[in-house]
Order: structure tokens, then C-alpha cells, then sequence
């Protein structure tokens, strides 16, 4: 199994009746772990009672929280989610938090030198400090992965741009695809021809586009992969992206061929959104099993 870094936003997501803990880059960590990978999560949380209880998750789910700063000056991440009819989720995010404040330190660029992927995504970078702190650490990362998470207002063309650039493999849902690939000039209408656009504006060759409940397109060393995407009834998708690039990132790391490892993280995907919350415990047993029924 692989090591890998985790870095960015650890926070609460808060429905109306119940609280969740979620972050991307958390959601991807635990599902990572799940599949038996060495994991460190690089974040901040507050000194404050939900910073404790997050601590406590993480360190149950065997994730390594060396990394993970507590700040007396901001307080724990919160999200508040609002799911529609067909539980797809809105989230009202709360800033400044813990997380956009995530220090450069030498002992997490110890971490990120000795790992084999290292995991970030866009949301993160809507603060400067915690930006920056990205930047550096990408200068230490061996391979590096890029989950585009758009929530307006957080983002810019210019940021998301250069993190593109920097990657070396981009994740995005199909909705972002078109959004960003459009922004920076394409004129093309099908979801290959700008998934090829990105790929070439960015010099990126592997790239993977989700369509929810369609699946996924992988652009893998110069070559598509597909998944249609798998007939379940859905509770609410929040996470499912997440654990789809956990699942995937995981696949991929631990040598496994791109069709079978689509395969995989397309069923993952699958299994959390019939589940509710973020971060259902989904074992390798039941992916397969779902992906081969008797």
C-alpha cells in the first residue's frame, strides 16, 4: 500500500437535523484509509470542542493528525448543507475558519517529501495563508493531485488555473469541466473535447471527469476510460465525489489497470451516495460484491 498527504479543509457539515464531519480532502483521507493506505491529513482546527471531536475521528480512522494544527485564533470548520428533493447538496461555508489558516511548517514539508501522492484541492485556497502554504508544498510533492471542489464564491480562474498547471492529475465533476475549460477559451461542446482542452492548455495527461449518476470519463497516459455509472437510490451525494477519488486515487497508486480501477471508485461512488452523510464504512467486500452480483 502507498503513503499519502491529505491536505486542506476538516470541518463539520451541518444539516438540519444532524451534524456530519466532512471536508473533501478529509472524506478522501478516510475513504484512502479504508482501503488499507498509510495516511497523514494536513489542516488546522480550533481549540474548541468541535476541533476536539474532529481530532478524535480522525485519529480513529488511523489517519496520521501530525500535521493538523490547533489555532486559539479561529474556530473549527462549519458548513451549512441544504440537500434538494433529489438530495443534492448546497452548502453555505463558513469563513474565516481554522483551515484557511494552515502554517508552513518544516515538518509538513517532511511529510509531503516522503509521500507518494499528495492530495489538495481549490476550496482551500481561498485564503492567502492557507494558499501559500499550498504553493510551497507542492515544490515538495513527488506526485500531485487535484480535486476541483468550485463552491462560489472561493475560487478564481487565475488560482484554479495555476493549480492545474501544477498537477498531475486533475479530478473534476462534468459541471466544472465545462465551467473552467470554458473560461479559459474553449469552444468545444463535447465533454472529451474539453476534457483533450484541459489536457493540453495544462499539459496534464491524466485527467478524470464524474458525472454523477452517469459515472466517470478517465483520460489515462493518452487513452479514455469509461463507466456509465451504476442504478442506486440515492439519500444525498455529499462525500460521494470524495470517496470516488479516494477509492480511485487508491486503485491507481497500487498499480491496479485504469478500466478495473474506474470500475471500483465508479461503485464506491455509488454505494456512499445510497448512504447518508459523507463517510459511510464501505469495505472492499461489498464493492465487490456490488460490482459482481450473484
Amino acid at each position: 500500500m502507498v503513503n499519502i498527504v491529505c491536505f486542506g479543509e476538516v470541518l463539520f457539515d451541518v444539516f438540519s437535523t444532524r451534524k456530519k464531519i466532512g471536508g473533501a480532502p478529509l472524506n478522501v483521507a478516510n475513504r484512502l484509509t479504508s482501503f488499507g493506505n498509510q495516511v497523514a491529513m494536513i489542516s488546522a482546527i480550533g481549540r474548541d470542542h468541535l476541533g476536539e471531536e474532529l481530532l478524535a475521528y480522525l485519529k480513529a480512522q488511523d489517519i496520521n493528525v501530525n500535521g493538523v494544527q490547533v489555532t486559539d485564533d479561529y474556530k473549527t470548520g462549519m458548513v451549512n448543507v441544504t440537500l434538494n428533493a433529489k438530495g443534492s447538496a448546497s452548502y453555505d461555508i463558513m469563513f474565516p475558519r481554522a483551515w484557511d489558516k494552515i502554517q508552513f511548517t518544516q515538518d509538513i514539508r517532511a511529510q509531503v517529501e516522503k509521500a507518494d501522492a499528495f492530495v489538495f484541492g481549490s476550496l482551500v485556497a481561498r485564503d492567502n495563508t492557507s494558499r501559500q502554504t499550498l504553493y510551497s508544498l507542492l515544490d515538495s510533492a513527488k506526485f500531485k493531485i487535484f480535486d476541483l471542489n468550485l463552491r462560489p464564491p472561493y475560487y478564481t480562474l487565475e488560482v484554479l488555473d495555476h493549480l492545474m498547471r501544477r498537477a498531475d492529475f486533475i479530478k473534476f465533476n462534468d459541471d466544472e469541466l465545462y465551467e473552467v475549460s470554458h473560461a479559459l477559451g474553449s469552444k468545444f461542446n463535447s465533454l472529451e473535447q474539453n476534457l483533450w482542452f484541459i489536457a493540453e492548455k495544462t499539459k496534464t495527461d491524466q485527467i478524470c471527469v464524474t458525472k454523477g449518476a452517469h459515472g466517470a470519463v478517465l483520460l489515462y497516459n493518452n487513452t479514455l476510460y469509461y463507466n456509465s455509472g451504476f442504478l442506486v437510490q440515492v439519500k444525498d451525494t455529499v462525500g460521494a465525489g470524495d470517496s470516488f477519488l479516494g477509492a480511485l486515487t487508491s486503485e491507481l497508486l497500487n498499480d491496479v489497470k485504469p478500466q478495473k480501477a474506474l470500475d471500483f471508485a465508479c461503485a464506491v461512488g455509488a454505494l456512499v451516495a445510497r448512504s447518508e452523510g459523507a463517510n459511510p464504512k464501505i469495505e472492499r467486500a461489498e464493492v465487490e460484491a456490488f460490482l459482481h452480483p450473484r
